[in-house]
């Protein structure tokens, strides 16, 4: 019996891995902040803890997936192919059954919300699940990624209010671009890779400096939406410090992302973007308590 445990935690720490939790960082803060915003500072606890589930349920099936539906991929290139899989590590029966248990509790926590959240669970579907194919047919792969991770703060307005509304799109649209503008950083790592196994990406199409334009250009545009949020939600002007501050890692992570080399495009995605989300919504917080 202690022997199948420890099977199984250590199946659990290594699809953990593969997945890699912690990025879940990169949605759930913004999905708070959306909680915030709409409910005023006065979040209702039943719908906060099932929004969140979904979406942190959502994100790690999204994932499971692209690693099953990468796998071949992965196991070709130099750089991705000290993953689980290709390291058999993991199977992908493992983690498919993983990806269905979370898809599982995220159609629960939808139909427990309102009736809207599971209507837009098949587009939800067609995003999350389609972007592990989008690179094999278009530069655009990048905002599909954005738009499907931007289902988190969208999909927490739902959540809460059970209709759309104009204000909705402003953060998530400043998630979609800047999930999109440090995913073009990411991918100056395979242009060649990219290239060579005829994949689509705007840095293997068109460049790795028109791969940075592109970035900057996104990430202008998550700048002038975080700071279009206070128009929308009733903010005390100190959210704009941390808007502030959110804009300056952004700047900061380009500049660093120009030393080119693993480390440096390492830590301009993602290091630095694990703090974007949490400063966002710590903006939020101080802008609506205070």
């Amino acid at each position: 019996m202690a022997f199948r445990l420890a099977g199984l935690g250590r199946k659990i720490r290594l699809i953990g891995e593969a997945v890699i939790f912690r990025h879940t960082i990169f949605s759930l803060p913004i999905a708070a902040s959306a909680i915030l915003l709409e409910s005023v500072g006065k979040p209702p606890l039943r719908e906060v803890i099932l929004i969140l589930i979904a979406a942190a349920a959502g994100r790690n099936a999204a994932n499971a997936l692209n690693r099953v539906i990468d796998a071949d991929i992965d196991k070709k290139n130099p750089r991705t192919a000290e993953r689980h899989l290709p390291k058999g590590l993991l199977s992908k029966k493992a983690l498919l059954l993983f990806s269905l248990i979370m898809i599982i509790i995220l159609i629960i926590a939808a139909a427990m919300l309102n009736p809207l959240c599971v209507i837009l669970l098949p587009l939800a579907g067609i995003l999350i699940g389609g972007y592990s194919f989008s690179k094999r047919f278009t530069w655009l792969c990048h905002y599909w990624l954005g738009v499907a991770c931007a289902i988190a703060p969208m999909g927490a307005f739902i959540g809460l209010t059970g209709h759309f509304a104009f204000r909705y799109f402003v953060l998530s649209a400043a998630h979609a671009l800047w999930v999109a503008g440090f995913d073009i950083i990411y991918a100056q790592l395979d242009i060649e890779f990219d290239r060579r196994e005829g994949l689509y990406s705007i840095p293997a199409c068109f460049g790795a400096g028109a791969g940075r334009a592109f970035a900057v250009l996104s990430h202008l545009g998550t700048a002038l939406a975080y700071f279009l949020i206070p128009l929308f939600w009733p903010l005390s002007p100190w959210y704009y410090v941390s808007a502030g501050i959110a804009v300056a890692l952004l700047i900061a992570e380009h500049l660093i992302a120009l030393g080119k080399s693993e480390r440096h495009i390492r830590i301009a995605s993602y290091s630095i973007n694990e703090v974007v989300p949490v400063i966002i919504l710590a903006g939020v917080a101080v802008g609506v308590y205070l």
